[in-house]
């Protein structure tokens, strides 16, 4: 009798574990499409702050604008964990690329800074610093402004930080701040993280 009822409890073990796999399985949600792609939130989100940060600093907020487009240049330094300001992620240096990117379709000139491991801010006592070697490429490209930014991660939200800051002196220009949603495609850039960056 035991055995029976052992033997009962097994196949009802395994009917359980081949159940939840279905279940596994069949709840994947399917691949996106290209038209999902062209509509997606996660560009339109940071092409809007990027609208934003401008308007704060003066400068108009719509696209294609080089005949009104201040001649110094901007840099975008790259978008850092603000626990660990010399490490990034794929999700902290896409948003700077899209920073990049959305400045230029509004007509302004951007430096593009492809170093090895990047340009971040430093800290120090608490403060958040331009290093070095952003002051010298703004010194050199005689930039009017330099975008920083952070990223932090909350229980259901990344919230990021982008401020524009005078090269010479460190002092911010314009700021805004918005939130991206920690959903399974943020998450998984974020977790593509590369220390020890200077």
């Amino acid at each position: 009798m035991r055995a029976l009822i052992t033997g009962a409890w097994l196949v009802l073990a395994g009917l359980t574990l081949a159940g939840c796999e279905t279940i596994r399985r069949d709840g994947d949600l399917p691949e996106p499409t290209y038209e999902e792609a062209g509509k997606n939130a996660f560009v339109q989100a940071n092409y809007r702050a990027v609208g934003e940060l401008m308007q704060r600093y003066g400068l108009p907020a719509s696209v294609n604008n080089r005949a009104e487009s201040a001649a110094a240049p901007f840099i975008v330094a790259t978008v850092a964990n603000i626990d660990q300001l010399e490490q990034s992620s794929t999700l902290g240096r896409l948003i700077s690329e899209q920073v990049s990117s959305r400045l230029s379709q509004m007509g302004q000139q951007v430096v593009e800074l492809k170093l090895r491991n990047g340009i971040y801010m430093k800290r120090n006592e608490g403060e958040f610093l331009l290093t070095r070697e952003i002051k010298e490429v703004a010194t050199a490209h005689r930039a009017q402004a330099v975008v920083l930014g952070t990223y932090a991660e909350s229980a259901s939200y990344i919230h990021v930080s982008l401020k524009l800051v005078n090269p010479a002196n460190s002092m911010i220009l314009a700021a805004h701040d918005y939130a991206l949603p920690l959903d399974r495609q943020v998450r998984s850039m974020l977790r593509k993280s590369q220390p020890g960056l200077r």
